[in-house]
């Protein structure tokens, strides 16, 4: 998958490249063609995943009838042009460049993080620079510790990638250029926030001047192992490479020409249940307590083939299965089904970042799904993007991107859902139980409940006249709401009818895959095992449960990710105890690895039946993405029934919202090193005075059964009266908090 593409008409057109003919469409560029035919062309700022930014020159080629050199990477390819990618012209062109790159970058590529995979070294080797014949003077430049990553300034050769990957993909827009002459350099403008998402503007440096800091002097490229993976932390199965020496970690990569990858994904890695043994004790416990078990628990850390052993084994054995946040979001789909007639929703990322116009509803966005915000800033950046955010919470870190923010009353979800519907569907011509159902709605009442103002709806439909391609991405606020299965109809009327590019985001892990995969029942009965989730009898990938299982960097099986894609994830690190698979085969399965129920996945869920071993993954030179395969669509019945709008229930005083900061989600991006976040209840000054807080003070209040001890905090960025609860520190039991996200704040004083 190509992240950005030229505007493309379509129309076909021929090319003559080096004496051969080639077909592709009028839009694309000279290098996109070339690059799609397999023709090499020198670069050294080009990045696929941004717009072209033609700062380096390398990409120099000569069209028959036209005067000088031009650049490839932003000249549209014409019919009938006849190109040349190298010449003796061409060669020299490149050579005096990389000799201009050269004359003030130190030679140290000896003890350079980045030497044995740098752009700038391979070059010089590739155009024979074996003397340089002028000079610059040095100027002084002190390396900048950032937090995450590191820069210095001495080894930078300006190409701007690290700075446009900061503005077009990650939004943070901390990078800037500063410019001088022999003295540019690149400035941090928010050094303080001290952004994980810096690691994307790392990724891309193709010289050391901007590294991970805590990798730094720490191992050469080619003393690593890569291990393809997907990343199992937020929902995104993002692609990803483990670079490990001597059963060591030592960093995340990516195929960053085409990819991104958050915070979490990047520094989060080093969470694996170390030094385990088989301990045949306690192996046969877990087996006679699945044997005695009326309810199996897991949490969403578990891979598709561990949900397929635990469907089979609950098929067997007749207990129930529980996965609390999966289970919501399965209720949520199977609603959202009965209108579009599909099991899937409609949306992709690539659909949101070629959007005109995108509508958040019921996400902290920015918190629980990263690269999903990165592809709505795409969309802004690119396209100029309408971005409306709808949610009780301002959120600053989006007000960059964000062009109208609709704040609405806690819980009252289904008002909204039902407001949007009737706004975006005025002019559609619709069934007509639908039209009558949005005909009776009594706005001016649902307008007072939620506090959405009339006028805010006729401002946010007034924006996407005269617009084509808009997305719609909903979130985990809505799942666990009391009346999600309606919310989510009303939701689904918006892809079935007005055309929008729906993404609803599953909860982070592989909520999505279970959710596929599994019966899931409502409540835990009677003796109960756990999957890195609490029970009478605890598997923990943590280390401190019962038995112990491998963390998802130990072990091989499938992700089902947002892009609706089955990617396959492969064991990075060794582990030596017992695995799920061993249980079940305890119980009567047969199969010799995890990995063989691969192909067992159901084909009526959209699953296909392929051996892990034959799953593709990698990125073709054009971006296209070979990882796994997308699930299949499958038709199921429609049933266009909605309720009335129910009573809204009003959330008074003080409340708390469950949502984790940027980089985390779970007790395993906890535990990870570069992850160092405070877990405390995060408050405005307004809230501090509704609840008689003061910043320091220490409180007590229990959510889902879990009993949470917090220190509270000001931000005085904040307003209103919610706090941010994270739970991401509650070890297993954080995979309980998975009921509605704001609560009422019933609390009691610690002791300061």
């Amino acid at each position: 998958m190509s992240v950005h593409n030229s505007i493309n008409t379509g129309k076909e057109i021929t090319v003559t490249i080096n004496g051969r003919e080639f077909k592709s469409t009028f839009g694309k560029t000279i290098l996109e063609i070339a690059r799609e035919n397999d023709i090499y062309v020198p670069t050294m700022c080009y990045l696929t995943k941004v717009l072209p930014i033609g700062s380096c020159r390398m990409c120099v080629v000569e069209v028959e009838g036209v005067e000088g050199m031009i650049l490839s990477c932003q000249e549209k390819a014409t019919d009938g042009a006849v190109i040349t990618t190298d010449s003796a012209a061409l060669y020299q062109e490149r050579q005096s460049i990389m000799k201009l790159y050269n004359v003030n970058h130190p030679l140290e590529c000896g003890v350079c993080d980045k030497s044995g995979e740098c752009d700038l070294q391979n070059k010089t080797m590739e155009f024979n620079l074996e003397a340089q014949s002028f000079t610059a003077r040095d100027q002084a430049r002190p390396v900048e510790n950032w937090g995450h990553v590191s820069y210095d300034p001495a080894l930078c050769i300006m190409c701007e990638k690290c700075v446009r990957v900061s503005t077009e993909i990650t939004g943070d827009e901390a990078l800037k250029i500063k410019f001088g002459g022999y003295g540019s350099t690149i400035v941090n403008t928010k050094k303080e926030k001290n952004y994980a998402s810096l690691g994307e503007a790392a990724a891309v440096c193709p010289v050391g001047a901007l590294v991970s800091t805590k990798f730094k002097y720490t191992a050469n490229a080619w003393e690593l192992t890569k291990i393809p993976s997907a990343c199992p932390h937020c929902g995104g199965g993002c692609q990803m490479y483990y670079e490990v020496k001597n059963d060591r970690i030592y960093r995340i990569t990516n195929e960053f020409e085409f990819t991104n990858l958050c915070g979490a994904g990047r520094f989060g890695f080093d969470y694996a249940n170390e030094g385990v043994k088989k301990e045949k004790e306690a192996f046969e416990k877990a087996v006679e307590a699945f044997q005695k078990a009326d309810t199996v628990l897991l949490s969403s850390q578990t891979s598709n083939e561990e949900a397929l052993i635990l469907q089979k084994l609950k098929e067997k054995y007749g207990f129930r299965l529980i996965s609390p946040e999966a289970k919501a979001y399965q209720k949520f789909m199977q609603a959202y089904s009965t209108i579009t007639g599909k099991h899937l929703y409609n949306g992709t990322l690539k659909g949101i970042s070629e959007s005109k116009a995108v509508i958040v509803f019921g996400s902290r966005i920015n918190d629980d799904a990263p690269t999903v915000k990165y592809h709505i800033n795409m969309a802004s950046k690119w396209h100029q993007a309408r971005v409306a955010y709808l949610h009780p919470l301002e959120d600053r870190e989006i007000q960059n991107i964000v062009t109208q923010f609709i704040k609405y009353e806690v819980g009252s979800e289904e008002g909204v859902a039902a407001l949007l519907a009737n706004t975006l569907l005025q002019e559609t011509e619709l069934p007509k139980a639908i039209r009558s159902f949005l005909d009776d709605l009594d706005i001016g009442y649902l307008s007072a409940e939620t506090n959405v103002g009339e006028e805010e709806l006729e401002s946010l439909e007034k924006s996407l006249r005269k617009k084509s391609g808009f997305s719609l991405v909903v979130g985990s606020d809505l799942y666990a709401h009391p009346r999600a299965e309606q919310i989510a109809k009303l939701v689904a009327l918006l892809e079935a009818y007005a055309g929008f590019n729906v993404v609803c985001i599953p909860p982070a892990g592989n909520a999505m895959g279970i959710s596929l995969l599994c019966e899931l029942d409502e409540s835990a009965e009677g003796k109960t095992v756990g999957y890195n989730i609490p029970g009478d009898f605890i598997l923990s990938a943590l280390g401190d449960g019962d038995l112990d299982m491998p963390a998802m960097n130990q072990q091989e099986g499938t992700l089902t990710t947002v892009d609706k894609r089955v990617v396959p994830m492969n064991a990075a690190l060794p582990y030596g105890g017992y695995v799920l698979n061993d249980i079940a085969n305890a119980l009567g399965l047969h199969t010799e690895y995890t990995i063989g129920y691969t192909k067992e996945l159901p084909e009526e869920k959209g699953f296909e039946s392929i051996d892990f071993d034959a799953l593709p993954d990698y990125f073709d030179s054009i971006g296209r993405e070979h990882r796994g395969y997308l699930l299949k669509e499958k038709k199921v019945p429609v049933s266009r029934t909605l309720e009335e709008v129910t009573e809204l229930e009003g959330y008074d005083g003080a409340v708390v919202y469950n949502c984790n900061p940027t980089e985390q989600f779970s007790a395993f991006t906890a535990k990870a090193s570069s992850l160092d976040d405070e877990a405390v209840l995060l408050g405005s000054q307004q809230f501090a005075m509704a609840t008689k807080l003061k910043d320091g003070d220490r409180i007590r209040f229990t959510v889902d059964g879990v009993k949470f001890d917090r220190l509270f905090k000001i931000d005085t960025t904040m307003k209103g009266t919610i706090a941010l609860n994270p739970v991401f520190d509650m070890g297993l039991s954080g995979a309980l908090v998975s009921s509605y996200r704001f609560k009422r704040l019933d609390f009691e004083r610690a002791g300061n």
